[in-house]
């Protein structure tokens, strides 16, 4: 077969042309997206660790700032390894045993925090579980997207974002009740649980017909759509060969891993992992009294409308959605900058803006005013990038890739996202004393606009197509 005839069908294609019913297939999801669950509480993890870490008393360790620094910043670190042990695993253990063996870091990771008596095993317990979230932030959404027939593949692969959000906002709520060692403890919840269910998930039926196993890919097929019956195997082409590094000039795989590579980019560029990081910090600088239930609020918002996002991804389609996503958040960081700016160099605020309290209908101090700018336009920010910029760049990420390539291009994208997180995480409080936060806000919201340009002149439009016609879309047949 002539290798650019490659993946020009679909590898599961339903008698007729009828959409596959199959309801397993959103069980099969759901156990995967527990991996992005486990991912976010560890991301969520830090913000109210910190604060409990640096009240513990002896023989607890305690963090001063720079460990403080570190223990936010290194799980991004081991996410970015991570990334490329995934992107090993997925093509040669599969999507199945990948996620199955992300649980044995989450667990181990959240162990070693429990039952840490100095900050080096914090540090360590910090980058396995970042490992295990590298690992399942590549894994997860692959598995998830070759599960999936094209009518709800935006759908369940939004659903990965929407997990990893709900973590975060999990483990916000969990650290109002809990103190660090209980909240690691409360970690190892749901990969456990992801464990249990995993085990009695199939394989992809996409991976096991790369790997000639045609019985075990109708038996996969079975359980998630309810039939297997008329499906066929295209002929075996090049997606059994590997990644060469001569593939890089086909348009099929370059074009896409330029258009990967660059969004994970522009996510982590937009700002947003230093905003959930620093969450609390941001709003004590915007003079707010109650910032850990402002941590809450932007953790809810971002829930909700991620959740919104994943109902309509399948409708409305992926390039509007990112459209409108950086435009949002374009218009709400320059008027965070702006707040930034409006108070810089005055008095010490003398009336502080007290969430969700009812405005008063006193003339109000100018500062209390300009704090419910600060308010309004950080939610603003948080839900624009829920519906787009969130959950897109790892849905395309699964999509657009070819099977033979998948496993390298997939883990160079994750690692791509996790080291500029860790940039961005590390170096926010330093840009922030460059440039000021008007200027780290209005840099962002400069970033957020080449995003937008990008997405109208490099992004394609994926929705109701199946993964092979995507693939054939950048070979220009």
């Amino acid at each position: 077969m002539p290798e650019d005839q490659v993946e020009t069908q679909p590898l599961l294609r339903p008698p007729g042309g009828s959409v596959p019913r199959g309801r397993r297939v959103f069980l099969a999801a759901f156990a995967a997206a527990l991996g992005p669950l486990s991912f976010g509480f560890a991301l969520g993890y830090s913000s109210p660790a910190i604060p409990s870490l640096q009240r513990a008393a002896p023989p607890a360790p305690q963090l001063d700032d720079e460990a403080a620094s570190w223990f936010g910043a290194i799980v991004t670190l081991g996410a970015a390894a991570g990334g490329v042990l995934g992107g090993w695993l997925v093509d040669r253990a599969g999507r199945k045993l990948s996620l199955l063996f992300c649980t044995v870091p989450f667990v181990t990771g959240f162990a070693v925090i429990t039952a840490a008596q100095d900050v080096w095993m914090l540090l360590g317990g910090r980058l396995l579980t970042g490992l295990a979230c590298g690992i399942a932030s590549l894994v997860a959404p692959v598995y998830i997207s070759e599960i999936a027939y094209p009518e709800v593949r935006g759908l369940l692969g939004s659903c990965v974002q929407l997990m990893v959000v709900t973590g975060i906002l999990l483990a916000y709520l969990a650290g109002w009740v809990l103190d660090w060692r209980w909240l690691a403890v409360l970690g190892c919840v749901p990969p456990s649980f992801m464990l249990l269910l995993m085990c009695c998930m199939p394989e992809t039926p996409r991976f096991l017909l790369t790997q000639h196993q045609r019985q075990e890919a109708a038996a996969a097929a079975r359980f998630l759509w309810g039939s297997e019956q008329g499906w066929q195997e295209p002929p075996v082409g090049a997606e059994h060969q590997g990644f060469r590094l001569a593939q890089l000039r086909r348009p099929g795989v370059y074009k896409p891993f330029v258009i990967g590579v660059s969004l994970m980019v522009f996510q982590q560029l937009s700002g947003i992992n230093a905003v959930m990081f620093y969450a609390k910090t941001i709003f004590e600088e915007a003079k707010l009294r109650d910032s850990s239930l402002a941590s809450v609020v932007v953790g809810v918002i971002q829930v909700l409308f991620t959740a919104m996002a994943a109902g309509i991804m399948d409708r409305a389609g992926r390039r509007l959605l990112l459209a409108l996503s950086g435009v949002v958040m374009v218009l709400s960081s320059c008027a965070f900058g702006a707040y930034f700016k409006l108070t810089q160099g005055g008095p010490s605020n003398a009336s502080h803006a007290v969430l969700l309290a009812p405005v008063s209908m006193e003339p109000a101090d100018a500062g209390a005013g300009l704090a419910w700018l600060a308010v309004g336009s950080m939610c603003l920010f948080i839900a624009g990038f829920a519906v787009g910029w969130g959950p897109i760049p790892w849905l395309l990420m699964s999509e657009l890739f070819p099977l033979h390539v998948k496993g390298v291009a997939t883990g160079v994208c994750v690692l791509t996202n996790w080291l500029m997180a860790f940039l961005v995480t590390k170096e926010f409080g330093s840009l922030m004393e460059v440039l000021g936060p008007h200027g780290a806000f209005w840099l962002a919201s400069a970033f957020c606009i080449l995003s937008v340009l990008f997405t109208l002149s490099c992004v394609p439009e994926t929705k109701g197509k199946t993964l092979e016609q995507i693939t054939a879309h950048f070979e220009g047949r």
